[in-house]
């Protein structure tokens, strides 16, 4: 009886804890894209995609303010569609993927703007430098996936989330040129890890 009563309450503490660290839901690769964009010196606007990020969301759905996000995202899976530009952009002179392998985003703060919209305050580590960045996301769904009927794959919890930031390339010591704010757009869609 004693044994029982033992299990029981490292069971409930168990489930007490994870209550208290919230759900966590874990980005699905196919349907996570991570674009960016800048000016080519004013003469026309060029894009950008990182094909391969990894991102970790622990849901506290009691107190939004106290979930956190961390992102990681593979330098060398950018792709602009034109490899001569894709090689100079993973080279030394601008995110050097060589020696910087990794881009990380992880949150210090989330402010609730609206019933679906967030700022998403966090550090960015690009080329080795760390910045503070805001990230204004905006919840595009949350609950049982609608494809989950079908395939079995999407059963579960499901979030999806869209999200914006501008950042200055060269407060990262990214590229020789000023080429204006380079802007981020981010859409994905996450699973609740069971």
């Amino acid at each position: 009886m004693g044994v029982f009563k033992t299990a029981l309450t490292t069971a409930a503490l168990a489930l007490a804890a994870t209550a208290s660290f919230g759900q966590e839901f874990k980005t699905d690769q196919g349907h996570t894209e991570v674009f960016f964009g800048w000016s080519h010196a004013g003469v026309s606007r060029q894009n950008g995609e990182f094909t391969k990020a990894e991102g970790t969301l622990v849901l506290d759905a009691g107190n939004l303010e106290a979930s956190t996000l961390r992102v990681v995202i593979d330098a060398d899976s950018l792709s602009s569609g034109f490899g001569p530009l894709d090689d100079h952009l993973k080279a030394a002179d601008f995110l050097d993927v060589a020696t910087y392998p990794e881009i990380t985003f992880v949150s210090t703060a989330i402010n609730q703007t609206s019933d679906t919209t967030a700022d998403v305050t966090g550090d960015l580590t690009i080329h080795g430098v760390t910045q503070p960045v805001v990230l204004a996301t905006t919840l595009t769904h949350q609950g049982e996936h609608p494809l989950g009927g079908v395939l079995d794959y999407y059963k579960g919890e499901w979030l999806g989330f869209s999200a914006t930031a501008e950042i200055d390339h060269t407060a990262f010591n990214v590229g020789p040129f000023n080429t204006g704010p380079i802007t981020i757009d981010i859409n994905t869609e996450m699973k609740a890890v069971e």
